[in-house]
């Protein structure tokens, strides 16, 4: 399948992950997995003597030198080469949060922490090791998932798949990788569904991507386990641009969930990675990321999925920390009767900026989409709902329903619901929805009067807030996004 660039520039984008955070003192179930905590893991960081061979800035120097020391083939090279002259030529984005305090000469576009990917866990080296470790990687790779990856700056340092799911013509391997071994199979795919054009900063990830995921299911194979990868930024001032490509043949089926996350240092980073997922005729894939950045980076993530006939595709969404977030996953229907559902929730505190949606393109007969967006707001944070919904002439009897609540906690913060609705068939159902409240004191009245505190009455009432979308993850996620919750309101509500 080759989409038409025309259909993916119809549209604007910009996301991404699963992680654990940890606060001093508390206790933290991280993959089912109870930890005792000392210091933030948004805090917490590994010496980076690696810097030294690394430097801020964008040039055509470092893309050449990026793609070298990959040993990358003459097509990828051309890419990186094609997508900076269109970084260079294209203005920020004109809508959205302001992005004016984001200076990108202050960048490190690529750091290599370690030289080569290790085959076992006992391999790793042990600093890079115990930050994964302390995040549940291994053990969660030995009891819940199917197959993991572990990166670390600009590089994968572990992946790995079960075997019986090799066996059966499954590959799941860093996409530096797959780029040697499967290099016909990848460039057929690569920044098809998210092309450089898209924006300023989908072109800057085309020029200095590096590290991510390549998964490949064949015909009919069914992956009951999650996937997971997990992407780490370790140093102060980096980048990062991981890129996730996903194929799901004709009626197969799994669920792969990534995680990112950073330790604070009061420099700005950025995080501008790329997702891009091909879903086949009755094939069905859902996509999790529960992502809780430290507050001083910029996330400006792109996602997006092509469907084809009678294929599903679902994402499922948690955004935590971050001092800007731009995500808006995006589905684009292209066969008769593909679906699509986009299930998200969004926490914005204080100095915080989450600007979160969802996208769906309805381009053929019978197809629909459900999409339902929560945001929670704290101590003056912003929360916007930023959504598309486009039916074409020619999807007849395509429904869409939109729905978005938002939880202010205090007078300080903002919700705003900021949704596209382009509709172009008559037969066409569409439904939208938007609700705004507060906490009601009655009710944390009550559950005080039945022995909880104020805080844990808080936490239980946002909790059932957010419920619809946090049973949707896996067991050891939801208590994952659950107990975020629970960090984030440890402080008082005003």
């Amino acid at each position: 399948m080759n989409p038409k660039k025309n259909i993916i520039n119809s549209s604007f984008e910009f996301t991404p992950s699963t992680q654990s955070q940890t606060h001093p003192g508390k206790s933290l179930k991280v993959q089912g997995r109870k930890i005792k905590a000392h210091n933030s893991l948004w805090d917490k960081h590994n010496p980076s003597a690696y810097m030294a061979n690394s430097r801020p800035g964008l040039d055509e120097k470092l893309v050449r030198f990026i793609s070298r020391e990959k040993k990358e083939p003459a097509w990828m090279l051309k890419h990186r080469l094609e997508s900076l002259k269109i970084y260079l030529q294209t203005p920020f984005p004109n809508w959205g949060p302001s992005l004016k305090n984001l200076d990108l000469e202050k960048i490190t576009y690529y750091a290599r922490a370690t030289d080569k990917q290790f085959e076992t866990w006992q391999d790793v080296p042990s600093d890079i090791k115990n930050t994964f470790s302390k995040l549940g990687i291994p053990q969660a790779e030995q009891e819940v998932l199917a197959g993991v990856g572990a990166q670390y700056e600009s590089t994968v340092i572990y992946h790995s798949l079960q075997q019986r799911f090799q066996e059966q013509g499954v590959i799941f391997e860093d996409l530096d990788v797959a780029v040697q071994k499967h290099s016909k199979l990848v460039k057929a795919y690569f920044m098809k569904a998210v092309p450089p054009t898209l924006h300023k900063f989908a072109a800057l990830h085309g020029a200095v991507w590096s590290g991510g995921t390549f998964l490949y299911i064949p015909r009919g194979v069914i992956i009951e386990q999650p996937l997971q990868a997990y992407f780490r930024m370790n140093a102060k001032g980096v980048g990062q641009f991981e890129h996730t490509l996903i194929i799901v043949e004709e009626e197969a089926w799994a669920h792969y969930i990534e995680g990112c996350s950073a330790p604070r240092y009061g420099v700005d980073s950025l995080h501008a990675g790329t997702v891009e997922i091909f879903v086949k005729p009755r094939a069905r894939f859902r996509y999790s990321s529960v992502e809780s950045w430290s507050k001083d980076v910029y996330n400006l993530n792109t996602k997006c999925a092509l469907v084809e006939k009678e294929a599903r595709m679902e994402w499922v969404s948690g955004n935590f920390g971050s001092k800007v977030t731009m995500l808006y996953p995006c589905s684009v229907l292209l066969g008769r009767k593909a679906s699509a559902d986009h299930l998200g929730v969004a926490f914005a505190n204080q100095h915080q900026i989450q600007d979160t949606g969802a996208k769906v393109i309805h381009l053929a007969p019978e197809t629909s989409s459900n999409i339902v967006m929560k945001s929670i707001s704290k101590k003056g944070g912003k929360a916007i709902y930023r959504g598309l919904v486009k039916i074409a002439p020619q999807a007849k009897n395509a429904i869409s329903n939109v729905k978005c609540d938002a939880l202010i906690l205090d007078s300080k913060s903002q919700s705003d619901t900021i949704p596209l609705i382009d509709v172009r068939n008559k037969s066409a159902i569409l439904n939208h929805e938007a609700t705004a409240g507060k906490l009601n004191a009655d009710d944390i009245f009550y559950l005080q009067s039945r022995g909880l505190s104020t805080e844990a009455a808080q936490a239980m009432i946002v909790n059932g807030f957010i419920e619809p979308i946090s049973r949707e993850l896996p067991l050891e996620y939801s208590v994952e996004m659950n107990r975020m919750v629970e960090l984030e309101l440890e402080d008082s509500i005003a």
